[in-house]
C-alpha cells in the first residue's frame, strides 16, 4: 500500500530552505562536500536555537534511494577480483564492532554515567532507529541514545570531510563522480528508476535494515555489473540528495532542550574521537592483512552513516563500493546482534 501524501509543514519548508542555503554559502567558499555539510551545519544551528524546523522523513527517503542507485553505479564486474581481499576485511569489521562497542559502553557508562542500557545502545557504532528502538524497548532513554548517534554522525562527516582534504590532500575530482552530466537517454532512465522503486518495495518487504538505501543499491549494483546500464542519476538530483539528507541530521536535534543537546554533542565528541581511533587502528590492520589502501580502509571503518560515508567516499573519488559495503555489512551485524548479545549478557530492562 502506497504511503498518503501530505502537504510540508512550514517547519519542514524552513528545514530545507536553510538546508538550501547552508549547501549555497558552503559551495561559494569551497568546502568539501559543500551541500551535505552546509546543509548539516546552518540546519544544526537552527535547531540548537530554537529555530522551529522539522523532519521529513518520506522526502528523506525517496533521496536516499536516489544515493542507493548512485552507490550502485560504482559497482562493476571488476569488483569479482577483489572480493577475496573484501573478505578478509569483512572479519576484521566483526572485531571492530565488538571492540568498538564495549569501548564505547565504557565511556557512556564510566564518563557520561549513562545507565547500562542507554550506555549500551548509545555505544553501538550503526543503525541509528534501530538502536533508538531497541534501546527504548529494553528500557533505555531513547533522547540520550537519539543523541548519541545523531551527534557521532555529525561530528564524524565534518571531521573525516575536512581531514581527508586538509591533511590526506585529497579534493574532488576534476570530473564529479557523484552524477552524470551528460542527458540520459529513456532507456537509463527507466532502469535507474526501477533500481530505485523496485528495490526499495522489494526490500522493505523482506524487511531490510535501511531498506531505503540498501535495496536500490543491490538492484543498482546488478543492472551496473551484469551491463545492462552504465549511467548514474542527474546532477541537480544528487545535489538536491545531499541536501535533503545533510538538513535530515540537523533537524533531528530541533525540540530538545539546549541543555540536552549541548552535553550531548560534548560527550559524542569524547565517544567519536575514540571510535574514530579505533576505526584508524583496524584501518591500518586491513590495509596490512589485506593490501588495501588505507584511505578506502579508514573510510569503511568511520563511525559515521552509511549514507554520508558514501557520499564522502564518492565525492573524494575513494573506492565507493568498497566503503558503502562495509557500512551495509556493519549496519546488519549491529542490527542483527545488538539486541542478541545484550540478552546474552544478561541485560536486564531498564527502571
Amino acid at each position: 500500500m502506497l504511503p498518503t501524501i501530505s502537504l510540508p509543514s512550514r517547519a519542514q519548508i524552513l528545514c530545507l530552505i536553510l538546508g538550501a542555503g547552508g549547501g549555497f554559502a558552503f559551495y561559494l567558499l569551497h568546502m568539501p562536500l559543500p551541500w551535505m555539510l552546509g546543509a548539516m551545519a546552518f540546519t544544526t544551528v537552527a535547531a540548537v536555537a530554537g529555530v522551529p524546523i522539522a523532519l521529513m522523513p518520506r522526502v528523506r527517503m525517496i533521496f536516499v534511494a536516489v544515493l542507493g542507485i548512485m552507490l550502485g553505479s560504482q559497482f562493476s564486474p571488476a569488483i569479482l577480483d577483489h572480493l577475496q581481499l573484501w573478505v578478509i576485511s569483512f572479519l576484521w569489521l566483526g572485531v571492530y564492532v565488538a571492540v568498538a562497542t564495549w569501548i564505547i559502553r565504557w565511556y557512556y557508562i564510566r564518563i557520561a554515567r549513562y545507565d547500562p542500557v542507554t550506555a549500551y545502545f548509545a555505544a553501538a557504532p550503526g543503525g541509528l532507529s534501530e538502536m533508538i528502538l531497541a534501546g527504548g524497548a529494553f528500557g533505555g532513554d531513547e533522547a540520550r541514545i537519539s543523541l548519541a548517534h545523531g551527534a557521532r554522525i555529525l561530528i564524524a562527516v565534518f571531521l573525516l570531510s575536512f581531514g581527508y582534504r586538509w591533511f590526506g590532500g585529497y579534493a574532488p575530482p576534476s570530473s564529479n563522480p557523484l552524477a552524470s552530466h551528460a542527458p540520459l537517454d529513456m532507456i537509463d532512465v527507466f532502469w535507474l528508476a526501477l533500481a530505485g522503486v523496485a528495490g526499495y518495495f522489494a526490500a522493505r518487504l523482506v524487511r531490510l535494515p535501511a531498506y531505503a538505501l540498501v535495496g536500490p543499491m543491490f538492484l543498482s549494483a546488478a543492472l551496473h555489473m551484469a551491463g545492462i546500464t552504465a549511467s548514474k542519476p542527474p546532477q541537480e538530483l544528487v545535489t538536491l540528495a545531499q541536501i535533503v539528507i545533510g538538513s535530515m541530521i540537523g533537524a533531528r536535534f530541533a525540540g530538545l532542550a539546549f541543555g540536552l543537546v549541548l552535553r550531548g554533542i560534548l560527550l559524542a565528541a569524547g565517544a567519536t574521537a575514540l571510535l574514530l581511533a579505533i576505526a584508524a587502528l583496524f584501518g591500518l590492520l586491513v590495509a596490512w592483512s589485506a593490501a588495501l589502501p588505507f584511505s578506502s580502509t579508514l573510510l569503511a571503518f568511520a563511525p559515521g552513516g552509511l549514507a554520508e560515508m558514501s557520499l564522502i567516499a564518492l565525492a573524494l573519488g575513494i573506492d565507493a563500493a568498497y566503503v558503502s559495503s562495509h557500512h551495509v555489512v556493519r549496519i546488519f551485524m549491529i542490527i542483527v546482534a545488538a539486541p542478541l548479545v545484550f540478552r546474552l549478557l544478561g541485560g536486564r530492562r531498564g527502571t
